[in-house]
């Protein structure tokens, strides 16, 4: 029988500290019992000698130190895992919301998972197709990475995440593949709009939604992420499904560890952020990868928005440190109204060429990556000069490059919210765009490519 403790001291913010306690563990399950009777559970953040402070996941709003009663539960946090979770809505910590009923567990697993042993990880070197140019024919996501989408307040990185998340997919036939999405601190009418973006879509069939709206306890919105890749894991490597793992948004993760490290009273680190952000950050990515002999894999997008625009700002520095690479948003695209305003010189893909390529997409996909990179960059600068020194200081080539950046983002970048491009598809439109150049301007890409793939007309 659980010992029951009636020993709370302090309640602050969502803590609460127990004194007199015998045999607790970091990190243990509590049940707390309120003086009407209902429950509300929590975790051991701290331990020292006959004392715990306990986080409370559902707040700590109607607690009397008197009469709460406190049982260890002796056991982490651990959700209930099932193949059947597919197609179905969570709450933050991994509760039913969609009005059906609980599913029935193969297993329960502990949300902080199993670090992945460094000598068993496979590199990743295969292609997600996510049906966006500016990502498939630039930025590529491969297979096991970890590659965030840093935004900024008011750009479109909902619509972006949703489209992802029912456009992924990988170009192998027979393999499954699954979508874990996890929404944190959002609002109510965000929450509707993933909601029914997945389900008009059809792809809440390959998907499993954790919500966390930004009226529940911050407790909850940093189990979340946690329950969420802890799914994931189960169907990876269990289940043989290559999971695409979209966390929206990590901004809100971590303005509510800096309201708990506050009411824990911990020394803040910059901008007030706790010291240990870096690990729990890399704690929550490294997750991410494959692991040799498994089929299955789990790669990550991380979406942050990033407060006054700040590339530096602690979040998406310490971010950029862990991952490999990171897509940035632009404000000037989405200004101009372009959709997705995807800044692809700043934007990033580290892995990009271990995913493309001969049997992977084409064998023109890298040469042609970086000459369209090339010729953009070179219209970007003829644009700047243009302004400094008007059209007239232009020569026809400079022109032509002129012509081609703007066509390049209305072409290339901006696309529907429901154009879902093939990878074959971007790359054609790519080497469309190069046509109008002259040809011995494209000095990144082979000849035998510009004969091949080129259109005729244009030769």
């Amino acid at each position: 029988m659980q010992k029951e403790y009636r020993s709370v001291t302090e309640i602050s913010g969502p803590l609460i500290l127990v004194n007199q306690v015998e045999g607790v563990k970091y990190d243990e399950l509590v049940e707390i019992e309120m003086p009407s009777g209902k429950l509300r559970s929590g975790k051991v953040l701290e331990i020292s000698t006959d004392t715990a402070l306990i986080q409370v996941f559902e707040g700590t709003e109607g607690l009397d130190i008197g009469l709460t009663k406190i049982r260890f539960k002796g056991k982490s946090l651990e959700i209930p895992v099932a193949k059947e979770m597919m197609g179905r809505v969570f709450n933050g910590l991994g509760k039913p919301i969609d009005g059906a009923p609980d599913i029935l567990p193969e297993k329960s697993l502990d949300i902080n998972g199993e670090p992945i042993n460094p000598y068993a990880r496979d590199y990743p070197n295969d292609f997600i197709q996510t049906g966006i140019s500016s990502i498939d024919g630039l930025n590529t996501l491969s297979r096991g990475q970890k590659l965030p989408i840093f935004s900024g307040a008011g750009l479109p990185h909902s619509q972006l995440a949703a489209q992802i998340a029912h456009q992924a997919t990988v170009l192998k036939k027979g393999e499954s593949f699954a979508v874990v999405f996890a929404a944190m601190g959002i609002t109510f009418e965000e929450a509707e709009f993933f909601m029914e973006s997945f389900r008009e879509t059809g792809a809440i069939e390959n998907a499993v939604l954790f919500i966390n709206l930004a009226s529940d306890p911050a407790i909850e919105r940093i189990a979340t992420p946690r329950v969420a890749l802890t799914c994931a894991e189960f169907l990876a490597f269990e289940k043989d499904t290559h999971v695409l793992v979209i966390l929206t948004d990590m901004t809100n993760y971590c303005e509510s560890l800096r309201e708990v490290s506050a009411a824990r009273k911990e020394v803040p680190g910059r901008r007030g952020y706790p010291g240990y952000l870096y690990t729990d950050l890399a704690m929550l990515y490294e997750r991410a990868g494959r692991i040799k002999g498994k089929k299955g894999s789990i790669t990550t997008i991380p979406i942050l928005t990033m407060p006054e625009d700040d590339k530096t700002h602690p979040i998406p520095d310490l971010t950029g440190y862990i991952t490999e690479g990171q897509l940035i948003l632009s404000r000037e695209l989405h200004r101009k109204g372009i959709y997705p305003p995807m800044d692809v010189m700043p934007s990033l893909s580290r892995l990009k060429d271990k995913g493309i390529g001969a049997h992977k997409t084409r064998e023109d996909h890298s040469d042609l990556s970086n000459q369209l990179f090339a010729a953009y960059a070179r219209g970007r600068d003829v644009r700047e000069l243009m302004v400094v020194l008007g059209e007239g200081a232009l020569n026809d080539v400079d022109k032509q490059f002129l012509r081609f950046a703007d066509e390049f983002e209305d072409q290339y970048i901006r696309q529907g919210v429901s154009d879902n491009r093939t990878v074959f598809e971007t790359l054609d439109l790519g080497w469309k765009l190069l046509a109008q150049l002259p040809r011995e301007e494209l000095k990144r890409v082979k000849q035998s490519e510009i004969d091949k793939y080129m259109p005729k007309e244009s030769k």
